[in-house]
């Protein structure tokens, strides 16, 4: 069974992987980068003919190029330099940095290893394939379609009838059923509804001429415990730092758990809480999290209802609806919905990711607010930079 081409464009990506991108070629094109694939999901088996599939697909991936209209496009966001544009028409994937085989029992190993501006931008990419490959090839896609036809149907009827009042950005392309349903699941929904008000997936937003939404991941703190300079338990500091001195202001919602929420409000200092318009949740629960950080704002007598709480974490739109009535009426409240945008069917969806694990051959690892999240390849590490954050937390809440 061969695909149609998953990847026609290289604005098929999340936004925030040329934000973090543009930070990297600027400050830090020394390093390197080491990124690994985990299916979290038990009990899935690739076989022989997805992973052939998979490798084809990365092939023909590593042939495209960054088109002029597309950069154009690029030049147009207006954080995005013009110095970086010319580099990405310079630039594309490049086939050798990326590995891939199956384990005995059916397990698919994926293996990124190159420079860390180059690396990095193979995530997004390698997510939209693997996923859809694995959706193709195991069962009838028609059949999922029209599960996922029916679903769509009566989430857009739930902001028709007012059942749903909040807005959000649909952050679904990493696992999404397929390009193609992730394009009618966009067009739907912001042209069906008033409260979709963009995408994380570029070649999308410049398609329909909505806005492309996103900042910085994990992988953008992670990748500072790689600098020999830098102490592990403030990475937090020298990311913000970086990204404010790139971005001036804009762009500027932060990520909080890379380290745990406790240890990044320790560096959300009266100026960062300044210079952020807000702050992103991805682990955790969200109503202890926003409760935290609204006394956070406090704690520095900042008005919350001129900043945002940007909440991205295995959302539907049930709980969205319930974290918006909480939090409506004191602060700004956002959401990125993604796999229950763009992989909601008949058949429960893959927890893949792809993770960055070594800079410079040191190994690197995200805490998370949720210890099952973490995913780190040296154990000893892991604990030694838990040891660090605690180490931290426990000094500086003494003073």
């Amino acid at each position: 069974m061969k695909l149609e081409p998953i990847i026609i464009s290289l604005l098929d990506t999340d936004l925030y992987k040329f934000n973090m991108n543009q930070v990297i070629f600027h400050k830090h094109t020394d390093l390197n980068g080491e990124y690994f694939f985990k299916c979290r999901n038990e009990d899935i088996v690739f076989t022989q003919e997805m992973l052939e599939e998979i490798n084809a697909q990365i092939d023909h991936l590593c042939r495209l190029r960054f088109k002029k209209e597309e950069l154009d496009y690029l030049r147009s966001i207006r954080f995005i330099k013009s110095d970086y544009v010319e580099f990405l028409r310079l630039w594309h994937p490049i086939r050798e940095y990326v590995t891939t085989g199956l384990t005995e029992d059916g397990q698919l190993t994926v293996v990124v290893n190159g420079p860390l501006f180059s690396a990095m931008q193979f995530e997004i990419y390698l997510l939209e394939i693997i996923n859809e490959v694995y959706f193709r090839m195991q069962y009838d896609y028609e059949q999922l379609r029209k599960s996922a036809e029916t679903r769509l149907d009566a989430k857009i009827r739930g902001f028709q009838d007012g059942t749903y009042t909040f807005n959000f950005a649909e952050f679904g392309c990493r696992r999404r059923l397929s390009r193609q349903w992730e394009d009618v699941v966009i067009h739907r929904l912001t042209t069906e509804t008033k409260n979709c008000v963009g995408t994380s997936n570029v070649y999308f937003a410049k398609k329909y001429g909505i806005k492309p939404i996103g900042t910085y991941a994990h992988e953008f703190v992670q990748m500072y415990q790689g600098i020999d300079s830098i102490p592990l338990a403030y990475t937090n500091h020298y990311a913000m730092q970086d990204w404010y001195a790139e971005y001036d202001g804009d762009n500027g919602t932060a990520l909080t758990d890379t380290l745990t929420t406790d240890l990044f409000l320790m560096d959300f200092n009266r100026s960062m809480v300044n210079n952020y318009t807000g702050v992103r949740h991805d682990s955790g629960d969200p109503y202890e999290w926003g409760e935290k950080i609204l006394a956070h704002y406090a704690h520095y007598g900042v008005d919350p209802k001129h900043k945002q709480l940007l909440f991205s974490d295995s959302l539907d739109f049930d709980r969205a609806q319930h974290l918006y009535e909480h939090f409506k009426d004191r602060i700004k409240v956002a959401f990125g919905i993604g796999t229950f945008c763009s992989n909601d069917t008949c058949e429960a969806p893959l927890n893949i990711v792809i993770k960055l694990q070594y800079v410079n051959g040191r190994p690197v690892a995200k805490l998370s607010d949720v210890p099952g999240k973490a995913m780190c390849q040296d154990d000893a590490y892991l604990d030694y930079l838990r040891n660090s954050v605690e180490f931290r937390l426990n000094r500086e809440r003494d003073y």
